[in-house]
């Protein structure tokens, strides 16, 4: 059996009878090739051609809470209370306190993922699939600060918990530059019934089909309104990937194309404010990301930030008329991070 990757023209080729110490060097000595003809690519054509918005802070692009807004101008307001009547003492140490604080958002938790474990209870649920799992990697966004370390930490955790199929639920780059990374990164990274990304709205911005080739590299097929049928313990699952909402061309017509209407279907959908229309067209679940968690979380006040198209769901599991779904919190994003912490996850099927 040969397997055949091709890269901007460039085939890489594999055989069963390789030795493992030949398969090694091959590999390391291809990547070096793919590396340097990504950068080389991503030279040549210059910015990405896409309706990325041009600051972060695009109100096209993320929404701030009210609530957090205000906490900010009451706490400035409260600040020079404390200097007008306590003094500077008072005010040095309110600002050390948040000097600390801020320190910790930046480089204390957003560095310190952790691995979430999730048993999602659902009544279509074949019951040969019970007791299925799900490894989730979601929004790494390499190029930023702790991503890579934090995508390296995430693919150790799924090699030590080995579940039977691995999905990254979009936005593998945050830089352009970054993209060969995921090779890289990515290529230990395997499952019985297979690893499958889909594309988040910077994937599309940074250079989608970059992202594509270094994932193919890996052995990860990103499914663009695609679907796959997998068979565990007897039973089928579809899994239904679909192209992000933001700046891609979902379709959900061309993604269900030869799924049984009567199936269990597993769909990969970036954004989760998707869940509301996803619901009427069968599916069973939906695994998203794309928010982040809020970022920066506290009691009363909620999540700091929500960006477009995931406003109604910030992470966790929700019940979108019958389908369930589940939103990660991700691994990277920006780093800012308050009782909000990254992550991977295990997803336990489980028949309700």
């Amino acid at each position: 059996m040969t397997i055949t990757y091709e890269l901007n023209n460039l085939p890489i080729e594999a055989t069963e009878a390789t030795k493992a110490t030949e398969v090694a060097k091959a590999i390391d000595e291809t990547e070096v090739i793919v590396n340097r003809r990504l950068q080389e690519e991503l030279a040549h054509r210059g910015p990405s051609r896409s309706r990325k918005p041009a600051t972060p802070m695009d109100p096209l692009r993320i929404e701030f809470s009210p609530a957090w807004l205000a906490a900010g101008a009451i706490g400035g307001i409260g600040s020079l209370v404390a200097l007008r009547r306590y003094g500077w003492p008072a005010f040095i140490g309110g600002g050390m306190l948040g000097i600390a604080t801020l320190g910790h958002m930046i480089f204390g938790e957003p560095a310190r993922p952790v691995l979430e474990r999730i048993e999602l209870r659902l009544p279509n649920l074949p019951a040969a699939l019970d007791g299925m799992r799900i490894g989730q990697i979601s929004d790494t966004h390499l190029g930023l600060l702790h991503t890579s370390n934090n995508l390296r930490w995430a693919v150790e955790q799924m090699e030590r918990e080995s579940p039977e199929l691995i999905v990254l639920t979009g936005d593998q780059v945050m830089l352009r530059q970054a993209i060969p990374q995921l090779t890289q990164l990515l290529r230990r990274l395997r499952a019985p019934l297979g690893v499958y990304a889909i594309a988040g709205n910077h994937d599309h911005w940074e250079g989608l089909r970059d992202v594509q080739a270094a994932l193919q590299l890996a052995g990860i097929p990103m499914l663009i309104n695609q679907n796959r049928r997998l068979t565990w313990n007897g039973a089928d699952l579809w899994l239904i990937g679909v192209d992000d909402v933001w700046d891609g061309e979902l379709d959900y017509a061309a993604a269900l194309a030869g799924v049984p209407d009567d199936s269990f279907k597993l769909l990969l959908g970036h954004a989760p404010d998707i869940a509301d229309d996803a619901a009427g067209y069968g599916f069973d679940l939906q695994l998203a990301g794309h928010v982040h968690g809020g970022h920066i979380r506290l009691p009363l006040l909620g999540a700091f930030a929500r960006p477009r198209y995931g406003r109604r769901y910030l992470d966790g599991i929700y019940q979108v008329g019958n389908m369930a779904m589940y939103v990660s919190r991700g691994l990277g994003g920006a780093p800012l991070r308050l009782f909000c912490p990254p992550e991977a996850a295990i997803l336990t099927l489980r028949r309700a």
